[in-house]
């Protein structure tokens, strides 16, 4: 089901999220569908849109859906990250349509997470990716990309 993005503003998207616990691992598919729907809605209308977290749904779980080819459920992931190198970005949001913000992010991580069957998994991610999913880490801790930027010149309206 599609559901409404929460927008810039909204007081729900400034807290920080809950663990998943196993016993909520059945209300996951219905999460999973809806982030994918919601998500796929705003690629249709925007042409922009690679991955979503649940906060920005209303759903207050530590969740991300990314989905660059495969379709990925992050569930109560960690972030690591193996060395200093960070890389300039414009980054941008389903929140906030329109305004790129410049921010810097490390170029590289690795996210530990439970996948959709609660196992254990781990991956390592660079470049643009490792952007992304920092960024949708963020929305898990109540923080967005407007709090992250550079300095007080580092925002951008699309045209």
């Amino acid at each position: 089901m599609i559901r409404e993005i929460r927008l810039l503003g909204d007081p729900d998207l400034y807290s920080a999220s809950a663990l998943v616990q196993k016993e909520e691992l059945s209300e996951l598919d219905g999460l999973q569908q809806d982030l994918h729907d919601t998500m796929m809605e705003f690629r249709r209308i925007y042409h922009a849109g690679r991955a979503i977290a649940a906060p920005q749904i209303g759903i207050a779980k530590r969740v991300i859906y990314m989905n660059t080819g495969e379709p990925v459920l992050f569930i109560n992931p960690i972030l690591e990250f193996p060395d200093d190198c960070k890389m300039d970005v414009m980054d941008d949001c389903m929140s906030f349509p329109g305004l790129y913000v410049m921010v810097e992010r490390y170029k590289r991580c690795i996210v530990q997470y439970r996948n959709i069957r609660w196992e254990e998994c781990r991956m390592e991610l660079e470049g643009d990716l490792s952007e992304l999913i920092q960024h949708e880490y963020d929305h898990l801790d109540g923080i967005l990309a407007t709090m992250r930027a550079k300095d007080n010149k580092s925002f951008f309206m699309r045209k």
